[in-house]
């Protein structure tokens, strides 16, 4: 691209043929409206329908695609639509059609006050086997994070261009890049947005993510408070038991000074357990201070990039 646009619209779709035309279509109607530069970046995460052909029908030097060789996940799109995006703003939504473009001016005036602006679907059009699932997830979400919003999974969302270019998304952690921002000390606010029903197409999230989703909350929590001291959580639990083994084992010397026959107690092989165990807690915690966390987190192959091809002009 010759000039830097202002603003980068990321969009993962996954099998959204029927979608994506027409996404387009409503987007670049309401973006031509706000006098900005802009670049629309569509991520094809290993699509197996039409995605990718219909994608590459619009004419549009502003729209960009990069297409994964196989299914990855909408964290790893994310992670390679963060690194693309060259606007000073950055919005992400999802390419089904239920968010609204429209939105996007309100997410910019939100941009004045904080560095990311979560979206909050309020009148939500899903089945409840989706929507309930998800009012606990928030409510947990929120209690163990911290962060004061109201819905951490919805996609659609607005950061400053640093903040993307400084926080790592891998897993199934999109859902809590709120989380993720606000470690990293960045101020994060939400709007309450429009959400469309699903039109064409149908969900790719099944049952499976509650899962998924627990497990990566435990994640970035941990992160959040050990990443860089884990000995202080491992040591912790490593102390406890280590002392615990070793009062037992005083207690049995003591007995043992007194006379008493401790070898056959069942109580010795329990504190000496409690000690061995105690000792490898604190080593792994020791071992956690050595291992540098600056690691590359991406596990998607590049098929296509049409930032490839620019460049060989």
């Amino acid at each position: 691209m010759s000039n830097k646009p202002s603003l980068s619209i990321i969009i993962p779709v996954y099998n959204e043929g029927e979608n994506v035309f027409e996404l387009y279509n409503e987007l670049s109607g309401n973006l031509l409206q706000l006098n900005k530069t802009y670049e629309i970046i569509f991520i094809d995460d290993g699509s197996t329908d039409n995605t990718f052909e219909e994608i590459k029908k619009i004419k549009d030097e502003r729209v960009k695609i990069v297409q994964f060789q196989r299914n990855c996940g909408k964290a790893a799109a994310l992670s390679c639509g963060f690194k693309k995006a060259e606007g000073d703003m950055v919005i992400t939504m999802d390419g089904d059609l239920q968010d609204d473009p429209k939105e996007i001016p309100r997410f910019l005036e939100k941009l004045n006050e904080y560095d990311m602006v979560s979206g909050w679907k309020f009148e939500r059009h899903d089945p409840i086997s989706k929507t309930l699932p998800s009012k606990f997830f928030n409510k947990l979400t929120r209690f163990l994070t911290g962060v004061n919003i109201n819905d951490f999974n919805c996609g659609y969302k607005a950061y400053r261009n640093y903040v993307v270019k400084n926080i790592s998304v891998y897993g199934e952690f999109h859902r809590y890049i709120p989380a993720l921002a606000h470690w990293k000390g960045y101020t994060v606010g939400e709007i309450k947005v429009e959400h469309h029903p699903r039109i064409h197409g149908k969900s790719k999230y099944g049952i499976e993510r509650l899962l998924k989703g627990f497990l990566d909350l435990i994640t970035v929590t941990f992160l959040m408070m050990y990443k860089k001291r884990p000995l202080h959580v491992f040591g912790g639990i490593g102390f406890t038991f280590g002392l615990s083994g070793t009062v037992i084992c005083m207690y049995l010397l003591s007995l043992w000074i007194m006379g008493t026959t401790i070898g056959d107690r069942p109580l010795l092989m329990l504190g000496i357990l409690f000690m061995v165990i105690g000792v490898q807690f604190i080593s792994l915690g020791l071992i956690g201070e050595l291992i540098t966390n600056d690691r590359n987190n991406d596990d998607y192959i590049i098929k296509y990039d049409s930032y490839e091809l620019d460049t060989n002009y």
